[in-house]
């Protein structure tokens, strides 16, 4: 799985090939269908909550907009489109647009609008985009990227810039996570061009397979661990099998997704290529993953961190066997559904 170091090839005429036309038709399908059900899940939501509408439509808004920009790194016709369409300077522009046009539509909406948190976002979006624009692509420069997104997460960057706009409204600060998510991905992928991440949202037979063989293999030593770090409990499940669904799905498309990105496609690939160890990069990339884990609830969080960074093992040992970060997303995805379960 090499991860080249060279020159974006210059924009141009794009002509698609039938397998190309066919990912971007599916794309469209993809976009359509989650309006479909980004749309219901909000407006359920805020009827279970009794949020106004006042404050449920801009925010949902926001998220309708967003979700095109989320989806688009996951296929590869849409991102040859990009890289063949606009040059890297253009293409950071329109993508920290697209990271404000949903700020601006919640705020504006909610009258949460505040030129501080509109310059603060603008900022992030800026230098994550321009990242390999101004900078050559080295290890240095990759990992300065990577501590960027570390701390933009851990200092909780967006509380601030998307604050509530009424009491039973909270977490509308994930619009920021998203887009620091697909910004950062679509840069690595397009303008920083790196290869064996396997990154998409649907695995394969194989990734399931691989997936679902590793979560097995971490059964025997992660259930008596989260046992004895009273992180889990035995006794019958305490969700709904539709909210163990949707944990599940939600885990696999959205957190397991960029974290398996960062953590297995990016760092651990990139360590293995420095060390030439992959049981060193997969420890390492372990014992990190399970730090950034500390905050979770209260800080430190050690019994959580141990936890993760055990789990963390096997989603590295997933990645490696199947070369994707689809398996060990499945891997990821069926601890964290466990853990809830069973919580």
């Amino acid at each position: 799985m090499p991860i080249e170091y060279g020159s974006r090839a210059p924009a141009g005429r794009w002509q698609a090939s039938p397998d190309e036309r066919a990912g971007l038709r599916r794309f469209r399908t993809a976009v359509l269908a989650g309006w479909v059900v980004l749309a219901v899940a909000g407006v359920w939501y805020a009827r279970v909550k009794d949020i106004p509408a006042s404050a449920a439509a801009p925010v949902l808004a926001a998220f309708l907009l967003q979700y095109p920009f989320y989806l688009a790194p996951g296929f590869e016709a849409v991102r040859a489109w990009l890289e063949e369409q606009f040059s890297p300077l253009t293409l950071a522009i329109l993508l920290t647009g697209s990271a404000l046009l949903p700020y601006l539509t919640f705020s504006l909406g909610t009258e949460q609008f505040a030129w501080g948190a509109l310059v603060q976002l603008a900022a992030l979006a800026l230098v994550i985009t321009l990242w390999y624009v101004v900078l050559p692509a080295s290890p240095p420069v990759d990992l300065g990227l990577l501590l960027l997104i570390a701390a933009v997460v851990l200092r909780r960057y967006f509380a601030s810039i998307y604050p509530p706009p009424v009491p039973g409204l909270k977490g509308v600060d994930v619009l920021g996570h998203v887009a620091l998510t697909y910004l950062a991905v679509t840069v690595l992928l397009t303008l920083r061009r790196v290869s064996g991440t396997g990154f998409g949202f649907v695995p394969s037979r194989a990734d399931w397979r691989i997936g679902a063989r590793h979560f097995l293999y971490f059964l025997p030593v992660g259930l008596p661990l989260g046992l004895a770090l009273h992180q889990v409990g035995l006794g019958s499940p305490r969700l709904l099998w539709w909210r163990l669904a949707g944990t599940f799905f939600g885990v696999l498309w959205v957190v397991g997704l960029y974290e398996e990105f960062f953590f297995r496609g990016l760092l651990q690939q990139w360590l293995g290529r420095w060390t030439g160890s992959r049981q060193l990069a997969r420890l390492a990339t372990a014992l990190l993953f399970g730090l950034v884990h500390l905050p979770f609830g209260a800080f430190p969080n050690w019994r959580f961190a141990l936890l993760a960074a055990v789990a963390g093992w096997f989603y590295g040992r997933a990645y490696d066997q199947a070369g994707s970060i689809r398996a060990s997303m499945v891997t990821h995805a069926l601890v964290v559904t466990l853990r809830a379960a069973l919580r």
